[in-house]
């Protein structure tokens, strides 16, 4: 005989958060109607996103299509009352002598990967459509993988991203929230880059911002590598212990229009780590050292969102009035 152990004894499963960088992404910002209706809708959807997944996965399961679903801390409250995540706030802007980290709308978002285009395209195109008139689209970028996973500027991101089991020690919240263990904090950013002022710089000063070496991602050693540089003020150190976050980042573009930008995506065990990375860069450490590539890049979205964990998800079978 075949024991079944109670879903509430398991420990609770996360959604994909850690599930690795891929060919090309969609990241969706959505606004949630408010009302009975839409709150139905959407818990339903909630309740089993990874079904929907294996059905348009299934055409090409060897192209790591995964859906990654999160909640804004305004529509929190309307879809699933209390308690709420411990960190779960508006996003938190900075803004310093005309350098602005903007906060703009947003309550779900959709983190579409996959290595292939039209795997993205047909899921994000379903989602839209099983949730109908409860949301209306606040922001949509298509990424791409861009060589050898370099931004437009030409250097490659995520170079110090945590992997394997210090990834999700680095994002997934564990036993200081209990009711939201193996849930994420997510952080997300639209930057347009003005690629012809960065291109007219020297590689010797674009390294210096950066903080790395632009052929071989090689770190500039200390003894030359400025105050300012980027890589420098997004190092998070608490405790003598270097706090790591997770990125995504993927380039998006369209030249014919002369827009370039990399989408900024950093999940987080706690917010907390995300926000001093841009306090540093856009206040400057100390105030004033800011980050030299704000100079050529401007954030012009910016939102937090709870990623809860699949296991949360599941329990939202029943909706709600």
């Amino acid at each position: 005989m075949t024991v079944r152990t109670p879903l509430a004894d398991l420990p609770p499963t996360p959604q994909p958060v850690t599930g690795g960088v891929t060919r090309f992404a969609i990241f969706l910002v959505v606004m949630v109607k408010r009302g009975p209706k839409s709150r139905a809708a959407i818990r339903s959807f909630c309740a089993d996103p990874a079904l929907l997944v294996r059905a348009v996965g299934a055409r090409q399961p060897q192209e790591n299509l995964s859906l990654v679903v999160g909640f804004g801390s305004e529509v929190w409250d309307d879809l699933f009352g209390l308690p709420k995540p411990a960190h779960l706030h508006p996003f938190r802007e900075f803004r310093a002598a005309g350098r602005h980290a903007v906060r703009t709308p947003g309550d779900m978002l959709f983190h579409i990967r996959a290595d292939s285009a039209d795997l993205c395209f047909e899921l994000e195109s379903q989602i839209l459509a099983q949730l109908g008139a409860a949301i209306s689209p606040a922001d949509e970028v298509q990424g791409f993988r861009y060589f050898d996973h370099r931004g437009l500027i030409g250097f490659v991101d995520g170079t110090e991203n945590p992997s394997g089991s210090e990834a999700s020690d680095a994002v997934l919240v564990g036993d200081e929230d209990p009711p939201f263990a193996a849930g994420s904090y997510v952080l997300v950013q639209k930057y347009l880059h003005d690629l012809v002022g960065w291109n007219a710089l020297s590689t010797e000063d674009q390294e210096r911002i950066i903080g790395r070496r632009k052929l071989t991602d090689i770190e500039l050693d200390d003894s030359v590598k400025p105050a300012y540089a980027h890589n420098s003020l997004t190092k998070v150190v608490e405790n003598g212990r270097e706090v790591k976050i997770l990125r995504d980042n993927m380039p998006f573009g369209r030249p014919a229009r002369g827009e370039f930008g990399t989408y900024f995506i950093g999940y987080s065990r706690s917010p907390r780590s995300t926000e001093k990375m841009l306090k540093n860069m856009f206040v400057g450490d100390p105030p004033g050292n800011y980050d030299r590539l704000l100079d050529y890049s401007r954030a012009v979205t910016g939102s937090l969102f709870f990623v809860p964990s699949a296991t949360f998800l599941e329990r939202l079978g029943t909706p709600t009035t």
